[in-house]
This record gives structure tokens, sequence and C-alpha cells, in this order.
């Protein structure tokens, strides 16, 4: 029985050696809490790692193994302290980040960190076509802003269109000029730099020779899988790469439903298989361990430069390398001090590392099955089940406990296919990834043998997209789940259970009864709610937090025109997919305020826009620019609406009716009500009678309305600027809604909405809905008026 005597006395191989682990700990927190709080947390987390570390020394301790310890300890909280904190004092003192906050025009030469990576994964047409936008992390050689040379060597992200900036390498120095923007919290780059659509880089100086032989088997690989189906001929690079330039957004979407994302992202599994491939290769043509450990070294570090310094790479890269030289070496590998070491080192070498999912995750599947994965399938191998099947089943197992806290906290989604899904991947990956690596070894001295080798792989690329695809299609296999700390602590919860249950019997059966009554009320509530959107709905609100992310049906199946997408990350592109909206022939971004506009570049990339319509406003700047290539990196039209234009579809008439002063300077807003008055404001005739949609517009924007002398009355209001206290009353009873709509964020600082506009809105007979409270909220046409649908 799992669980049992044979199971509580695990064999000495199951054991690990920990000590290093408080050290990486150490350095990954002190580089956590300076990039996401303040700088000196990284001295003061170090300092007091050292104080731990010295006491413990100062205690004597008698057994070796917590000398060594306390010693790694103490290091690493002076390296904390001491090589962070610098580290972090710079970026946050830099210059340049001065002037990001000013959002200046910098002329610039940097030098390419890292691979650019696209920020829209649509078809292959599209990839090859060039269009969209990349990310490039770069360092600053020499900037020039107002014509002062400033002093700066800080770290910059580039956002760029994709054309020939995706065709950059790292260590390639280029010249640019582009305007500034401060960077995202929690990044180490001083600045962000957005480089103009038509802009292509000055090339300076080429990169080195071992990045452009690395650029040339990506290449040779992509074109030995061309001969290959679309799907799979975007697979095998993925795969074997990491390179999805050619992969659509379809099967890279049915990949993430199905819990199969980190077969297309190299990690340590796909490094192991190249490097245990190349070392048993060797081993069975009678090389020494000494001989396979170097050639498979070497071809560790090849593999490392081609596929780029992803996180997950680097970290697997690194304990490849560690564990290659103990075979060296001749001594037992430490799968735990490896991956300790690991951590340690890319911290330091890139605090950046602290802050990104993929490197948790990474090292989280890692710490599960070094820990875990041994002592289960030993378990499982004492209750009779064979040691091939027990392994095949523990380490998806493992890796998903592990993984799934942080993927709540990150996505808010949970998948309760991705065990089974890679249960049954995990055959064709070994050896797929093999002959992809093959392929891509001989595919530039030969390419017929390359061509040959990607057909050979053509059944394993085959079976995988097969199976990501029905994951993908299962009902609910995909389960929606709170997001953020608590959404990741409850899982971590969940995953805890699980592991427990998998140990003792006490806590199976209490874990199974949960289960069933889980499952019993999910049945219940499933059977009995009705589905969303509601049919025939024919405006909605979605819940995107602080800001507005507004549908319109326009009769036609699977399309809506949007107003507004909400603030970066709100949301607004799962919206959509909830309301089953694929097609959009019109996005309105009624003014520049960032909770308005954000998330623009998630909805182009998520769905098929025809057109961005903007209104007057260009102010600020900034946000003006960020609409505008966000418009042109997905190369759709942007066009200007003014009062008086209209538009129709079959189920909805469009009517522009403000705003009706457009100042001749559009000066810097002090307080937001300058940009705020110039909010496109909309009517829309709908099923559901008449929609005013009046954007962020306030006192002045309300009374240029009024006195314009439209027929103001409107079914439904969306209540301007999410029911602050610049609201008119006489507006409001002009209006007089049946329905008002605030699209509000949950506790937001703003107090919004204001008592008194919400008493004002009950006064005229309004009924009122909040995204705050109520979540997405959709107004559907009824025989005896109009009925609110609320997705709590």
């Amino acid at each position: 029985m799992i669980g049992g005597p044979a199971a509580a006395d695990a064999p000495d191989h199951t054991r690990q050696d920990f000590r290093l682990v408080p050290a990486a700990g150490t350095i990954w927190l002190a580089a956590l809490l300076g990039l996401r709080i303040a700088w000196w947390w990284a001295p003061v987390c170090g300092g007091l790692a050292a104080i731990v570390a010295a006491v413990m020394l100062a205690r004597r301790p008698r057994r070796g193994r917590a000398v060594a310890g306390a010693v790694a300890l103490l290091l690493a909280g002076a390296l904390s302290a001491v090589l962070l904190g610098i580290r972090l004092h710079a970026a946050t003192h830099d210059s340049l980040h001065a002037e990001a906050e000013r959002s200046s025009t910098v002329h610039a030469r940097v030098t390419v960190r890292e691979r650019p990576r696209p920020l829209r994964s649509g078809s292959a047409a599209h990839q090859r076509q060039g269009t969209g936008s990349v990310l490039l992390t770069a360092r600053v050689e020499s900037a020039v802003v107002h014509g002062k040379r400033l002093d700066s060597t800080g770290r910059v992200v580039l956002l760029a269109p994709a054309g020939q900036w995706s065709r950059l390498l790292p260590g390639q120095t280029v010249a640019l000029s582009g305007s500034l923007a401060p960077p995202r919290d929690g990044e180490l780059a001083v600045a962000t730099v957005r480089v103009p659509g038509d802009v292509p880089p000055t090339t300076v100086s080429d990169a080195p020779f071992w990045q452009r032989g690395g650029a040339a088997l990506r290449r040779d690989l992509r074109a030995a899988s061309s001969v290959l189906p679309e799907d799979a001929a975007g697979l095998l690079p993925g795969l074997v790469v990491g390179d999805t330039s050619g992969l659509p957004r379809r099967v890279l979407d049915e990949f993430r439903a199905a819990g199969m994302s980190h077969l297309v992202a190299v990690s340590g599994m796909h490094v192991n298989v190249v490097c245990g491939a190349v070392f048993l290769l060797l081993r069975g043509v009678r090389s020494g361990p000494r001989l396979s450990a170097s050639l498979a070294g070497l071809v560790l570090a090849g593999y490392v430069v081609t596929v780029g310094y992803t996180p997950s790479v680097l970290r697997a890269g690194l304990m490849a390398a560690v564990g290659l030289l103990a075979l060296f070496l001749g001594r037992q590998r430490a799968a735990m001090p490896a991956l300790a070491f690991a951590v340690c080192v890319l911290v330091l070498y890139d605090p950046q590392m602290a802050v990104r999912f993929g490197f948790a995750m990474s090292v989280a599947a890692t710490a599960a099955l070094v820990v875990l994965a041994p002592r289960w399938v030993e378990s499982l191998r004492s209750a009779g089940v064979p040691v091939g099947i027990a392994s095949a089943g523990v380490v998806p197992l493992v890796a998903f406990l592990a993984t799934a806290p942080l993927i709540a906290g990150m996505a808010g989604e949970v998948s309760l296919v991705a065990v089974g899904a890679n249960l049954l991947a995990t055959p064709a990956v070994a050896v797929t990834t093999v002959l992809g690596a093959l392929a891509t070894a001989t595919a530039g001295a030969a390419p017929w043998l390359g061509e040959l080798l990607a057909r050979a792989a053509w059944p394993g690329l085959s079976w995988l997209l097969l199976v990501a695809r029905g994951a993908a299609d299962v009902p609910a296999g995909v389960l929606g789940w709170p997001d953020g700390w608590i959404g990741g602590g409850l899982a971590a919860l969940v995953s805890l259970s699980c592991a427990l249950a998998f140990r003792y019997r006490m806590p199976r059966r209490v874990l199974a009864a949960c289960l069933v009554l889980a499952l019993v009320v999910w049945a219940v509530v499933r059977l009995s709610a009705p589905g969303w959107p509601p049919a025939g709905w024919a405006f909605l609100a979605c819940d995107v937090g602080q800001g507005d992310g507004l549908l319109l049906a326009t009769g036609e199946a699977g399309s809506a025109v949007v107003l507004d997408t909400g603030s970066a990350r709100s949301g607004m592109a799962a919206c959509l997919d909830r309301a089953g909206v694929d097609r959009v022939p019109l996005l309105v971004v009624t003014h520049l305020h960032e909770d308005h506009y954000g998330d623009l570049p998630a909805v182009l990339d998520a769905t098929q826009v025809d057109a961005v319509a903007v209104g007057p406003g260009r102010t600020p700047e900034r946000a003006w620019t960020a609409v505008v290539n966000a418009a042109r990196a997905e190369n759709v039209p942007l066009v200007e609406l003014a009062p008086g234009d209209a538009m129709s579809w079959s189920r909805l008439d469009l009517r522009v009716i403000g705003p009706r002063h457009v100042p001749a300077e559009q000066a810097a807003e002090p307080g937001g009500t300058p940009v705020n008055d110039l909010s496109l404001a909309v009517t829309a005739d709908t099923p559901a009678g008449r929609i005013l949609l009046p954007g962020d517009g306030e006192v002045a924007a309300q009374g240029d309305l009024l006195a314009a002398g439209h027929d103001l009355r409107a079914d439904v209001l969306k209540v301007p600027h999410h029911g602050s206290g610049h609201t008119r009353e006489d507006f409001l009873r002009a209006v007089a809604p049946a329905v008002a709509v605030i699209s509000v964020g949950e506790g937001n600082r703003h107090d919004h909405p204001d008592t008194a506009v919400v008493d004002q809105l009950t006064g005229v007979g309004a009924r009122i809905a909040r995204t705050d409270r109520a979540g997405d909220i959709a107004v559907v046409p009824a025989r005896d008026g109009i009925v609110i649908a609320r997705r709590y």
C-alpha cells in the first residue's frame, strides 16, 4: 500500500543535501524584495541572513555539515547585501530613469542581451511577414537626451516593430531613437524605450560568432521543418529550441489549456534529453566517462546558445553543467545542491530572475522532482508497480502539484487535464526531441538529411498535437481560480493536501471526501446556472477592475464593437473570449487614460480587429504613442471619430455626439479632467433600447452635451467616469436611464462610485449594476423591458 512502512523509510538515494537551500533562498528573497519593494531591502535581507549565520557559527556546531551550511548562508548574506544592493541601487538612481518619468526622447546606443521575444503569437503567415512587435532587453552603452549625454549603463527594455528588429542577436550593438517610458514595477530595467514603427535598427557592431552560429542553426531547423504540415512545422522548432515564431496561436492556446506549454519553452527536460542522449551514445561506443562528460558539456554549451538565455534554459543548463562536472570528477551528482547553486549564481548574475514566473516554475518543478519524485516512485515500487510505469505517472503529477500554485496565482486558472495530457505526451517527447536536435545539427550541411529527420519526427509531433487538442477540448478542463496571492495560496494548500494524501491514509480519505463533495456542488451549480453570456445580449460591461471594457453586439455571430479595454493585464481579452467574440469590426478608445487603453495590445493580439478609433485627444503624449504603436504593430488602421459620425451593423447603430469642445492646445493634465472631457461620447441603438456611453466625460463635457440640445434620454447609461463626484445631476435627469451600469474596481483608491451620484441615479428611477459587485454585466432585451444578467 502507498505510504506503508516501506515508503516511510526511503532508501539513501532519495535523500538530499539541503545545506545550500537557505543560501539560495536568501539571495532569491533579497532580489525579490529589492525589486518589488525598494532597493534597500536587498542589503537588509542579506544582513539579517549574515547575522543568523554568524550566530550559528558562534554556537560552534559539532557537525561539519552544519558548519558548511552556516558558512554558505554567511556568504550568501554578504553577496546579497553588497552585490545585489549595489546593482539595485544603481538601477533605481540611474540618470535615464529620471528622464523616463518625463517621457523624453532618447538617442542611444545599446547592446542586445537576449533574443527578441514576440509580443504577439498569431498565425505563422503573420510571423513570416514580420508583423507585430518584439520585446528586447539591452544594456545602454551611451544615451543622449535633450542634447545632453547621460552617464547611464543601465538595462532598458525595447518595444519595437518585429521586422528587422526580430533578427537582432545577443551581443549585437545598435543605435536607435525612441520615446522613454518608466519601466514596469519589479523590473531591473531603468527605462522602457518605444521605438517608432517605421524605424529600423542601425547596426553598430555584429553579434559574436557563436550567436550567429546559433541563429543559423535555428534557421536551418525551420527550413528543414517546412516540409511538414503547418502545425507540425511550427511545433518542431518550438519543441527543440523553443522557437515558436511559426507556431499558430491556436496551437499555443491548446498547449496552454492542456498544461503542455512547457514543451515549447525549453526547460530541464529538453536539456537532459539532449545531453543524456549524447552522453549515452558516447558511452555506448566505449568512450570513457570523462571524455563523454566533456563532449556532452560542449554540446550543452552549444545547445544553450542555440536556444537562448531564457531563465529556464539557464537554470537547466547550469544544473546540467554541475552534473557533468560531477561525472567528470567521478563523484555522484547531488541534484539539490546543484539546483541551489544554480539559483544563487543566476540570481546574482541577473536579479531579474527573482521575479520571473518562468524561473520560479522551473525551480519549483525541479525541486519537487528532486525531493518528492524518488520517494513516490519508491513507494509505488514497494506496492508492486513497475518502476517505469511508476516514474511515468509520478513525474507529471509532481511537476503539476509544484507549479499549480504559481500558475493559479499568475493566470487565475488551473488545468485539470495537465497530468493526463503530459502522461500521454511523455513517450513521444524524448524521441521527437532527439530527432529534432539531429535535424538541427545536420540541416545546414545536408539539407536533405535534416528534412529526412524532420519527417521521421512527424509521428511524434502529430501525437503531441493530437493530445494537446484533445485535452484542450475537454469540457471544464481548465478551472477558473482566484488569482494573486490568495489564489496561489489556496492552490498551494490543495497541492500540499494531495501530497500528504499520497503518503498517508487519513489525509487520503479526507481529500477523497472533499473531492466528492466538490464534484457534487460543481455539478449542481453547473447544471443549474445559465450559460454565459445570455443569449441575445445587446450590451456587456466586462469586469476589468478600475476601468472600462464595454461590448456592443453587432448582430453577427462572434462579432461586437468594443469601447475601451481596461488597464494592462485587466483581463479584457479573457472577457471577449467568454463572450464568444473573435471579431471586432471597430474598437473605440474613448480617451487616453491607461484604464481605458492599457489592455489594447492584448485585445489586438487575441482577436481580429478591423479598425481602432480614437477621438481628438492627443495627451498624454506617452499614451497617444502607445495606442499608435499598438495599432501599427498589428497592422490595424487607426481612424479618428468626431461628433456627427455614424456607423451601422445589422442590430447596432452608433452615433458620435461628443466631445463638443476641443481646445486648440491640449494642455498637460493637472488632475485628469482635460483628458476626461475629451472622451468620445456615443449613443448606441440596440434591441435593448438606446444606450448612452459618455466615456469619462465630466462636468464640462456633460454641460456641452446638454447645451448642444441633443435628446440624451437613454434606456441604459454607462455612468461617466466610474460614478465619480464630477457628475451633473441635471445630466442624469436628462438621461433618465432605466438601467445605470457602473464600471468600477473593487476597493479602488478613488472611492468610486460617489455616494451622492448613486443616490441621484436611484432618484431618477435607475436600476444600478456595478462590476465591482456583480462581475461581468450583460443587458438583454426582453418582452417587458430590459433584463440585467450578472456573472458573479
